[in-house]
This record gives C-alpha cells, structure tokens and sequence, in this order.
C-alpha cells in the first residue's frame, strides 16, 4: 500500500463513526424523551384506568421492554450484518428506529381505541429496542 492509499483509508472509517455516532445520537435522544413523557402524560394518555402510580410504572414497564429486545436487534442485526454488509443494516436499523418513532406520535389514546393503544405502544417499544441493538 503506498502512503497515499494508506493516508486516505481512515477516511471512510472516520465516515462510519461519524454517522453511527449521529444514529446511536438520534436513538438515545428517543430513549431520553420516552423516558420524561413516561412520568408527564403517558400515565393519562395509555393508562388511564389504573392508579397514577401504577400508571407510571406500567409506562416505565413498556421503557424496560425496549431494552430487552436490544440484545435480540444485536443478534440478528450482527447475523445479517456479516452477511449483507453492516452499512445496509444500520440504515436498515435507523429507518426502523425512526418509523418506529414516528408511528409512536400517531398513536391513539386509550380513550380512543381502549387497551390497544398501550399494546401498540408497548410493540412499538420492542422495535425500537429491536433497532438500537441492531446499531
């Protein structure tokens, strides 16, 4: 390798770190924001039948949840990642990330569609585990 080749190989690795440092960002950012609207609203939005303290632990139960689908997304992701090439699957793991999230804000609440909004909310939560682990 000439010292020309050798100067611009970290190029690309600076690149890589660069943009999985702007994703995992961007995740834990979500993780952050769910973690505050658990002990704000989603007690009244998901769980209004229950018990205010209850309520909050239920929401903080659907947070906990997408912590242990991290390790599943890690499994899978680094399967199909040593196969089809890493770069395809952290887009693949920041567009789930991200649709998971924006599927979140259009959730409706319990007084709309009853039990099925914290159920949606609560699989919404595992993929967005699912996705950071996949990171």
């Amino acid at each position: 390798m000439s010292e020309a080749q050798s100067a611009q190989a970290p190029v690309p690795f600076r690149r890589i770190v660069g943009a999985s440092l702007i994703g995992t960002s961007i995740e834990w950012y979500d993780f952050f924001l769910y973690g505050s609207a658990v002990t704000i609203v989603f007690d009244r939005v998901f769980f209004p039948e229950s018990d205010r303290t209850v309520a909050i632990l239920l929401g903080f139960l659907t947070y906990a949840l997408g912590f242990l689908a991290r390790p599943l997304g890690g499994l899978v992701f680094g399967h199909y990642g040593d196969r089809l090439g890493r770069k395809k699957l952290l887009i693949i793991s920041l567009l789930l990330m991200g649709a998971a999230t924006f599927l979140m804000g259009l959730l409706p609440t319990y007084a709309m569609i009853g039990v099925a909004a914290p159920l949606l909310l609560t699989l919404l939560r595992l993929v967005q585990g699912f996705a950071v682990g996949g990171e």
